[in-house]
């Protein structure tokens, strides 16, 4: 299968790189980068210490016979990205996050005409964890406080983390709640007495935090948390992958990693 990869020269494009030039069943058709980055023109394969013969294009055209392109980029990023995909019939898998609804609403309208995977989070672990939290929240209900904990390093642009919202958005659709209506973002001073109703978040940066999550629902009595930890980026590289394979063969159509991971 033939990959395209942007973002090449970043964290987690270089955690691409290293999956796909280390999978059997995957080759790198193309890999991207900003016009102006000093990766551009460089052999893609030197930025993870192997030399593959492809070099770090700035133009969108690269992707012209790909089967699929990975992107973990920005959300303008992406958009452009999805444009070239559409003209040149190449699947996507969006692995960035920060969407608009707007926006969203401009990957629905390319979901029509090429296979789009959208997922806040490629882990395997933390699809897992998406359906094991939804199924605590059914199950204890209203008499827990909910709160979000999150944590990613220093150069994470956003807050909450994709992440994080997509834990929110399972656990106020299973509480029946309006997230938009019951979030709160952080504390500070005099808050008053918690109102049983909200689901909170907080958003931890510092380091190199490759990103953490807890859901923590605390009782009277008692607390119960589910946690997933990232130690290295590989983990979303290789869920990006499986989600790659998955799409290769797939219609037009907006899908995420619960369709992939066959959790719906």
């Amino acid at each position: 299968m033939k990959i395209a990869i942007t973002g090449s020269g970043g964290r987690m494009g270089r955690a691409l790189l290293e999956a796909v030039l280390d999978a059997p069943d995957f080759t790198l058709h193309a890999a991207l980068e900003a016009r102006g980055h000093p990766a551009v023109g460089k052999d893609a394969g030197e930025l993870v210490g192997s030399p593959c013969g492809v070099r770090v294009a700035a133009d969108l055209a690269a992707i012209a016979g790909s089967d699929v392109l990975i992107d973990f980029t920005r959300p303008e990023g992406t958009l452009a990205h999805l444009g070239a995909c559409r003209t040149h019939g190449v699947r996507m898998v969006i692995g960035t996050t920060g969407f608009s609804a707007a926006e969203r609403a401009v990957i629905g309208r390319g979901a029509g005409e090429i296979p789009i995977v959208l997922a806040p989070n490629m882990s395997v672990g933390t699809n897992l964890v998406f359906r094991l939290i939804a199924q605590a929240a059914q199950v204890l209900g209203d008499g827990y406080d909910v709160e979000i904990i999150e944590a990613h390093h220093r150069h994470k642009v956003d807050a909450p983390s994709g992440t994080a919202l997509k834990m929110g958005e399972i656990l106020a659709a299973t509480l029946g709640r309006d997230l938009a209506a019951c979030a709160v973002h952080g504390r500070h001073g005099v808050t008053g007495e918690r109102d049983p109703k909200t689901i909170g978040f907080a958003a931890i940066r510092g380091g190199d935090i490759v990103g953490d999550h807890t859901v923590l629902f605390a009782g009277s009595g008692e607390r119960v948390e589910v946690s997933v930890k990232a130690s290295s980026r590989a983990t979303y590289a290789q869920g990006a992958l499986r989600a790659s394979r998955w799409l290769h063969t797939m219609p037009a159509g907006l899908f995420d990693m619960q369709d992939v991971l066959g959790l719906r």
